[in-house]
């Protein structure tokens, strides 16, 4: 047991028995969307991934988990909750703080810590760390009696309908050669990252092959018969791809999406929580992908499903996304996802 600066908080790793109590100090957060019930126990199992309870006379009082990414390089740091009667005391401080010593004495590997927030973080965290960047959010909740007619309406915003057929679902070794060069990453991800949910990665190999015991799905697509002129001369793009014959990932500049599984939320009974990251700036292409992503996605949920299906964009289509979703239910639940790094 690692004791803090204050004799009545301890930090001690973290077990499958504590999971009722941690449950118990987290009601509400992230509005009935939150993803530690259903990921606690598969997190235990994770070697990569360090999770600790913070104890005050034998009662949890927080939780925070790092996991180590970018092969042992950098630590990404998840999970923080601290109990509301003890909120206002420093312990969110003293949280990062024993994260911080932990990381240097038993990771001296580690060079820097990277963590999301949603919008306005506070200005003592901004001290510390440096922004590396931001995306839209935008989120539609989905009631199961209204999938079907959803769907309907969604594939007609679509600007043209040959495009449900114009996409490819990767496997692994089509991903792994997707961003066997640089340029295809500097494309597609501004500052190199590959958000995964609220999971900022960078496309290191052993990163792309965590997303893929994960059960993934990418999807990914060209610009469709769009003249871009070089040099002077008009030369034609074109998707060379389809659903259910997929074909190797091209080289020129596309879109890409990752669906996350979808998992159940304490938000209501039967409701799941389903993530979709874009990347990408063509406003036609992420509509297409949204599109799909769903479908795929309640095509794999038992029926009588509901769906809180969360968008991550860049900010030049948060227009478009809010469009896509008119008529539908919008769930307010932020509206701008952001990237932070530190070097330790």
């Amino acid at each position: 047991m690692s004791e803090s600066p204050n004799a009545h908080i301890d930090f001690v790793p973290a077990t499958a028995e504590d999971y009722e109590e941690l449950m118990s100090i987290s009601g509400g957060i992230y509005k009935g969307t939150d993803y530690l019930p259903c990921k606690y126990h598969a997190w235990l199992k994770d070697h990569q991934r360090h999770m600790f309870m913070v104890k005050s006379e034998g009662k949890i009082v927080g939780f925070e988990s790092f996991l180590l990414v970018d092969g042992g390089e950098t630590a990404v740091v998840q999970g923080l909750r601290v109990a509301p009667w003890i909120r206002g005391q420093g312990v969110a401080g003293m949280i990062e703080k024993f994260i911080l010593d932990k990381l240097r004495s038993d990771h001296p590997q580690v060079k820097r810590i990277s963590l999301t927030r949603s919008e306005n973080p506070p200005p003592s965290m901004l001290k510390k760390y440096r922004v590396i960047g931001s995306k839209a959010v935008v989120s539609m909740l989905l009631p199961y009696d209204q999938l079907e007619e959803a769907i309907g309406l969604l594939e007609a915003r679509l600007e043209n309908v040959g495009q449900l057929n114009n996409y490819t679902i990767l496997e692994p070794a089509e991903v792994l050669k997707l961003f066997d060069g640089t340029k295809t990453a500097e494309d597609l991800l501004p500052g190199g990252f590959l958000m995964q949910g609220w999971l900022p990665l960078t496309t290191h190999k052993s990163n792309l092959e965590m997303l893929f015991e994960m059960k993934i799905t990418w999807i990914y697509s060209q610009v469709q018969r769009k003249s871009i002129s070089e040099g002077g001369h008009q030369i034609n793009h074109e998707n060379k791809g389809s659903a259910g014959s997929p074909s190797s990932p091209p080289s020129s500049v596309g879109f890409l999406s990752l669906g996350t599984p979808a998992y159940p939320v304490p938000y209501s009974d039967a409701t799941y929580r389903f993530d979709i990251d874009l990347f990408g700036i063509d406003p036609a292409g992420a509509k297409m992908h949204v599109v799909q992503q769903l479908k795929l996605c309640i095509k794999s949920l038992p029926a009588g499903q509901s769906i809180i299906c969360v968008m991550y964009g860049e900010e030049s289509l948060r227009t478009e996304l809010n469009q896509l979703r008119e008529g539908l239910t919008p769930f307010i639940l932020v509206n701008e996802q952001m990237l932070l790094e530190m070097d330790i």
